[in-house]
């Protein structure tokens, strides 16, 4: 299809939507009333779910910030994802579509094969003696079979955490101590732009690894190489089916808070946080996200390019989609392989109206002919929806015009689990202002607050908040560590109750907001967040390095990247070798994402007087900004240090005699 008529279906789309009864208003005042009466506005939004026992109370809040939603109600997020569809009207209908051009092959189940799928695994779990609670690790690629682990687990109420197959054998294992999961389930491999990752081998090296000892490991073969089986500890995916499996699991009814998941993400300290979702609060704000957000209903295919291993793969590939029972499709691959048009032949086979990806997607694929896009029917698709980090207003452009569709920008988090920044088109389509994710999502009160955490002036910088109560959908906790959650999330301004989102934004006088980027020390590389302090720590354990500090740095293509800069020890010289060492021992350690796009090696690091490393000042001379007020500097020739680091390292490209690894 070509552009122009592109162009014109998206007007006569918008001008539908206009007669959907999507008035001029409705966001203002759905909004306002989500925020002046949550538990009237949240329990309308949960009449359409299953509920085995009535809950007593839509809200808890006598135990501030342990907010709980749904009080005394029982239910199942599987049952209510699968069951309710499978066992009624949508049997045949397509649940998933698994689309793998790594492997050249695709399959479609139907909501009653998943269902039948899910009980069978659901019975060889509870024969392998997972209980209600019990933990499951799943370290999987994008195959059908990951979601159909996932909801095996929530139907028997055990609690799953899917760790992204590209993290290293520490990261596993890291992972593995903190959870302490009776089973893992994994695929024997994964494949990458042809390459076969070897998944199997990492589980084993993090199991020997952690401290902690998993009982079983359930192993799916899927043909892409040789590897081994611990008789004692392992079970082959197909085998387990064949002699533990069931027929029909009864989905246990479970109290609204009991947790679903923990999601394990980065903290600019120490060990990776453990996100716990509840089940009946997420359930209840993924189902409403589908139509108020993303305006998804009858008839609509829906795709999310993220992963399983991150929020956005748990919440809108596999809950969500199917909380509101339509097909959602699992994709094993990247934007540009086999080639940069994969992506829109898979819109064009599968007729998507719906997708979800990341701004850093679209700069990959910014950078090839239009061709790619233009010779493929696009007409399906009504909108993309981005997130991850900011979207900058050329891609925005770029991709509005490159597929003629609304193109619409929103901001969340791993502890959210679902917007808290986005247009609405369900509810009612606002006037986009490239660059900005719009306005609070309903059930949101966000504020940007000073130092003090006083509301300030539209225009100004400051810190994005959330006023109490979160809405359904957000963390319960962290793992294991309550305290972590209240100094993590709710720690910041002693005197006042206010979740910190850890991001600095601006409201405009029109109440859009602007996000900024972390006021803290996360890198956001390509919509992943990595702490600093994780990075820092595993270049410091080389055995040349005295001191170091890394930041997040602009970058054209991800959105941010790392840099790093290194004090060597005395007696230790700097070189390429030891630069590659560096960036291979993050890459083994943490995952490939962390890498270093640059280190550069100073005598000394901006610090001030009390010895804290001026990290603002190193991030300002990396990006060529103004680096502000120094007045607390110890030393100022550190400054000239980086900046110096800084050129040779430019002087060198620019001669052809370094590469940006």
């Amino acid at each position: 299809m070509q552009k122009a008529s592109r162009h014109s279906y998206h007007r006569e789309v918008m001008e539908a939507m206009g007669r959907k009864s999507k008035k001029a208003g409705n966001y203002k005042r759905i909004h306002r009333m989500s925020i002046e009466h949550p538990e009237q506005f949240w329990r309308r939004a949960s009449e359409n779910l299953h509920w085995f026992k009535e809950f007593e109370r839509v809200l808890d809040d006598s135990n501030p910030p342990f907010y709980r939603w749904f009080v005394g109600g029982k239910t199942n997020l599987c049952y209510n994802a699968v069951d309710r569809h499978a066992l009624g009207a949508k049997r045949g209908q397509a649940a998933v579509i698994w689309e793998s051009p790594e492997t050249g092959q695709s399959k479609i189940l139907t909501y009653f094969q998943l269902y039948r799928e899910v009980n069978r695994l659901a019975g060889v779990l509870k024969n392998l003696g997972i209980e209600v609670g019990d933990r499951v690790i799943i370290y999987m690629p994008m195959v059908a079979e990951a979601l159909v682990a996932m909801l095996a687990c929530t139907r028997i109420g055990a609690i799953h955490s899917v760790v992204f197959a590209g993290f290293s054998v520490d990261s596993l294992a890291e992972r593995i101590d903190d959870a302490k999961p009776k089973l893992l389930i994994i695929a024997e491999a994964g494949k990458r732009k042809g390459r076969v990752v070897d998944l199997k081998g990492i589980v084993d090296k993090a199991l020997s690894t952690a401290r902690f000892a998993v009982e079983r490991v359930i192993v799916l073969n899927r043909g892409l190489g040789e590897f081994s089986i611990n008789e004692d500890r392992d079970l082959l995916w197909d085998k387990a089916l064949e002699e533990l499996g069931q027929d029909y699991v009864e989905p246990v009814p479970l109290d609204s808070a009991h947790p679903s998941y923990i999601l394990y993400t980065s903290g600019t300290t120490g060990k990776p946080k453990g996100v716990v979702r509840d089940t009946g609060g997420y359930m209840v704000a993924l189902h409403s996200s589908m139509e108020q957000i993303y305006d998804v209903g009858e008839g609509d295919v829906y795709w999310s390019t993220s992963d399983i291993g991150w929020v956005v793969g748990h919440s809108y590939i596999v809950y969500g989609p199917l909380l509101k029972g339509v097909p959602t499709i699992v994709f094993e691959g990247t934007p540009d392989y086999p080639d940069p048009g994969i992506w829109w032949r898979v819109v064009e086979k599968y007729g998507v109206t719906v997708m979800f990806s990341a701004p850093t997607a679209l700069r990959i694929l910014r950078k090839y002919p239009p061709d790619w896009i233009s010779n493929r029917d696009l007409s399906s698709l009504r909108y993309l929806f981005l997130a991850g980090e900011p979207l900058d207003e050329p891609t925005w452009k770029w991709a509005t015009d490159a597929l003629g569709t609304c193109i619409i920008d929103h901001y969340w988090q791993t502890e959210s689990g679902w917007p808290m920044l986005s247009n609405m088109p369900g509810i009612e389509l606002l006037p986009i202002k490239p660059g900005s994710p719009t306005k609070p999502v309903v059930g949101y009160h966000l504020e940007v607050v000073n130092d003090d955490g006083k509301r300030i002036d539209p225009g100004q910088k400051g810190y994005l908040v959330c006023r109490p109560p979160l809405p359904p959908g957000n963390l319960l906790t962290l793992w294991g560590d309550d305290q972590r959650y209240l100094e993590s999330y709710w720690g910041q301004f002693p005197d006042k109750l206010l979740y910190t989102t850890g991001d600095f934004a601006i409201e405009d006088r029109e109440g859009y907001f602007w996000v900024l980027g972390r006021a803290d020390e996360v890198i956001n590389v390509a919509g992943h967040r990595l702490g600093t302090r994780e990075v820092e720590e595993v270049l410091s354990s080389h055995q040349a390095v005295a001191e170091v500090v890394a930041v997040g740095v602009k970058d054209e293509l991800k959105g941010q990247a790392i840099v790093a800069f290194a004090v060597l020890k005395e007696g230790k010289e700097a070189s390429e070798a030891v630069r590659g060492e560096l960036v291979i021992l993050v890459r083994d350690k943490i995952g490939a994402v962390a890498a270093p796009r640059e280190v550069h090696f100073v005598r000394m690091l901006p610090k001030t007087r009390s010895g804290k490393v001026m990290r603002r000042v190193i991030k300002a001379v990396a990006e060529g900004m103004d680096i502000g007020d120094i007045s607390t500097i110890e030393d100022g020739a550190s400054v000239e240090e980086i900046a110096k680091a800084i050129e040779s390292f430019k002087a060198e490209l620019s001669g052809g005699t370094r590469e940006i690894g």
